[in-house]
């Protein structure tokens, strides 16, 4: 009875080990109260399908420094019902900024844990490292929130906010949209990455849309269009080819880039390019 007690064990344990659980972050690191979004992959390569009902199956812990336990607010939302087939793989996702008290500077590690209900085991992934940082003020400016015109209300006051930080040797530039009084973040977001030496132009049109230029390179330039829910709306790419691209703004107040040659790229907005499609198969959106 023993002998077979162990054999069902080890039985058991193979098939777990047949199954793996990755943490995934397309950055790792982000500014306070900024969305810090992780994905959760599974693999499949036990030979048996995995169910997952309308149980609790996948939970996550994060740490921060010296292994201290951070404290957690909410609950991650996570998709019911549905399978995961021998030799596939699927990925759910959620954002740990609405469920954690993340928002003290500082190295974190959050890890992610799923539940297997029909084999009453549990499989937790490696530990994966992120970081929130302060970052340095470059840039802010107040604006009303355009409103229709039978609104005769004093419009809200907005500010937008360019902070900058460095990780690793590399500068990055993020949006930050709050109210007036700071109290209150209403987006932040990293934009993309930034030489130390340039000097980004910033201008706010005549809809409240924020319109940025800055350089990521020694010759590429990346514009951005931000509106003022904190959307960004428009991202190009521009090389330097015979001077430089600059922001201009035409005598009815529009704005728009020119100099330099724009470049067609994977992640312009709107898009440009096809989407490449992948073999991971995305779990429903709860």
């Amino acid at each position: 009875m023993v002998l077979s007690v162990a054999l069902l064990l080890a039985f058991a344990g193979g098939l777990s080990a047949q199954v793996t659980v990755e943490v995934l972050m397309d950055q790792n690191q982000f500014l306070p109260n900024e969305s810090t979004p992780v994905k959760v992959r599974i693999v499949n390569n036990s030979g048996q399908t995995l169910r997952f009902g309308a149980e609790d199956w996948v939970s996550y812990s994060v740490e921060a420094a010296g292994g201290l336990i951070v404290l957690k607010t909410g609950d991650a939302p996570m998709a019911h019902d549905f399978e995961v087939r021998a030799a596939e793989m699927a990925t759910t996702q959620a954002d740990l900024a609405p469920c954690y008290d993340i928002t003290t500077p500082g190295r974190y590690t959050v890890t992610a844990t799923v539940r297997i209900k029909d084999w009453d085991k549990s499989i937790t992934s490696a530990p994966k490292k992120f970081d929130v940082v302060p970052g340095t003020r470059l840039w802010e400016q107040e604006f009303g929130v355009p409103q229709s015109p039978t609104n005769h209300n004093p419009p809200e006051v907005r500010k937008y906010i360019l902070q900058q930080a460095t990780l690793s040797r590399h500068t990055q530039l993020y949006f930050r949209l709050t109210n007036a009084g700071e109290s209150q973040s209403l987006r932040v977001f990293l934009i993309g990455q930034i030489i130390s030496f340039s000097d980004p132009q910033m201008r706010v049109d005549q809809d409240s849309k924020l319109h940025l230029l800055y350089q990521t390179t020694a010759h590429v330039y990346s514009y951005t269009v931000i509106n003022p829910d904190g959307e960004l709306v428009v991202r190009q790419t521009y090389f330097y080819a015979n001077s430089s691209p600059h922001l201009k703004v035409d005598a009815a107040g529009n704005i728009s880039v020119v100099g330099g040659a724009r470049h067609m790229a994977d992640n312009d907005l709107p898009p440009t390019r096809k989407s490449i499609l992948t073999n991971d198969i995305p779990l429903p959106v709860p």
